[in-house]
């Protein structure tokens, strides 16, 4: 998905063996997720597709193979989108700011060749301080990025080390002056919770993105994930109640600075919410091209996930050959309610009812007993015209989303 999102407890069921579920009357909204699977150097606490980028004049023919084996890949999947328009796109990685502003404009202009790429359509970069120049960034807007997400994580150097990052605080404050340079439309990424970290210092680092007067503020919560040098070698965390306490600190200080905490950890004034992760949450459809990238798409045989091979040369590969697609399986009957329920009980103004139908193919009295359910705990907002957590189905949503299971 495009940038790191507040993992949730509570996981999808595996596939039961029941008939594959209803194709939607009309498709939804479709977005575009391209995945560049390189950074300078992999995290301890990521477990995103990443992987170290060697240096020298490999690296360059590296990217020339993987942007043709994009670019392919977008024109091999364009039938399954023909004709319908692409809202937005989003490039994550990895680091997608280490690739040239050439390269970007060579898959912007694929796009643009093999589907209906929206004119106004919202294309986000994600960039990391330490691959900041202003004239690579200034090719970034002028190649059709028009949105930039920085991974600031922390402004305190002592945590910046602890979570492995490649710049330090000045850095992060040089690259946010660049960004905001060159685009009007530019989110920065906090974490919280971080080794040794104090609730005084979580909300200096919010106070410090505050100063820059950004459009747009993520917070996310560290969460120590399986297969990551932090699952297995754990760093010293705040514990559970005063992660809870930094949380709504957090959100209690940018609340305070008018903004709008529209989704689990996404904070944005007026105008500025992220369309295309709200594409996510409300169930839309997303093609995913590139190493590892999921997608999700209504079909006339109903709704598909598909995965891309994973490892880059594995992908590069599979490219050679024009398979790009690992996976690809239908969303059944019984997985749909849930699946619909986890991303659109995310977004604090919920989504219309009427989506459910319109998004899954199966009529809302599916899940009659568990909106009941859901409403007499006090999690579900009881406007029936609405899907709708209330504040504390927000502060519960590992419970309130159980009730879908």
């Amino acid at each position: 998905m495009s940038h790191p999102v507040h993992r949730l407890a509570v996981q999808p069921p595996p596939a039961p063996t029941t008939l594959v579920g209803p194709a939607p009357a009309e498709p939804p909204p479709l977005s575009i997720y391209a995945h560049y699977p390189w950074c300078v150097r992999k995290c301890p606490y990521c477990d995103f597709n990443s992987h170290a980028l060697r240096g020298g004049s490999d690296a360059a023919d590296m990217e020339r193979r993987y942007i043709d084996a994009l670019i392919a890949d977008v024109a091999a999947s364009a039938p399954l989108v023909a004709g319908r328009s692409v809202d937005t796109v989003f490039f994550g990685g990895g680091t997608p700011s280490l690739m040239s502003p050439a390269s970007l404009g060579r898959v912007i202009d694929a796009i643009a060749r093999h589907t209906a790429l929206a004119p106004d359509a919202e294309i986000t970069l994600e960039a990391n301080p330490g691959t900041f120049e202003a004239a690579r960034f200034r090719g970034f807007r002028e190649a059709g990025a028009n949105r930039l997400s920085v991974g600031i994580q922390s402004f305190d150097d002592a945590h910046l080390t602890a979570l492995g990052r490649i710049h330090d605080s000045a850095e992060a404050r040089r690259a946010i002056g660049i960004a905001q340079d060159h685009f009007e439309r530019v989110n920065l990424d906090l974490m919280y919770a971080l080794p040794n970290q104090s609730l005084d210092a979580a909300l200096s680092d919010v106070d410090v993105a505050l100063a820059f007067g950004p459009e747009h503020l993520s917070g996310y919560h560290l969460t120590l994930e399986p297969n990551t040098p932090f699952h297995h070698s754990p760093p010293p965390v705040p514990d559970d109640d005063t992660a809870a306490d930094m949380q709504e600190a957090i959100e209690a200080r940018l609340r305070e600075a008018g903004y709008d905490n529209y989704e689990t950890s996404a904070f944005a004034r007026a105008g500025a919410r992220s369309r295309h992760n709200l594409n996510y949450w409300s169930f839309g459809d997303y093609l995913g091209v590139g190493a590892g990238a999921h997608g999700k798409l209504s079909t006339a045989d109903g709704i598909v996930r598909e995965m891309r091979h994973k490892h880059p040369q594995r992908y590069l590969d599979a490219a050679r050959r024009g398979q790009f697609v690992q996976e690809r399986r239908s969303v059944t009957a019984d997985e749909l309610p849930f699946e619909f329920m986890m991303n659109a009980l995310r977004l604090a103004d919920g989504v219309p009812a009427a989506w459910f139908e319109a998004r899954t193919g199966l009529p809302l009295a599916t899940i009659t007993a568990e909106l009941a359910k859901a409403r007499a705990a006090g999690l579900l907002d009881t406007d029936d015209a609405v899907l709708r957590p209330t504040p504390r189905g927000r502060r519960f949503l590992n419970e309130l989303l159980e009730i879908f299971l």
